[in-house]
């Protein structure tokens, strides 16, 4: 599980019709389980994404027996994704994480 920090004036993406629609773009479906949207899409066999506090939780399940073209293209979505909700492009997302690996906050 990851925890995706939201770059100020996102917040209103990780409200949940925000996010489904976000998801429904990127990835074509998104549905409601137990209160976390779920999606599939290339490799991702399950994609589960839900709001705490001013955060983004993302849970993912992968295929790893996918073709080279598919998990790209997955890889390609999934950042897409990530970026529109987000606001952070996948460098600046791997900077922070890095960041609070470094501070002992993870």
């Amino acid at each position: 599980m990851q925890e995706y920090d939201i770059r100020r004036g996102f917040q209103e993406n990780i409200e949940p019709d925000k996010l489904k629609a976000l998801m429904k773009e990127s990835f074509g479906n998104a549905e409601e389980k137990d209160g976390r949207l779920v999606s599939s899409f290339g490799a991702l066999k399950e994609l589960a994404a839900w709001p705490e506090k001013k955060a983004l939780r993302v849970e993912t399940k992968m295929d790893p027996t996918v073709a080279n073209d598919v998990a790209q293209e997955t890889i390609r979505a999934y950042n897409s994704f990530l970026e529109k909700v987000t606001g952070y492009n996948s460098k600046e997302r791997g900077k922070r994480l890095q960041k609070k690996a470094k501070d002992g906050k993870l």
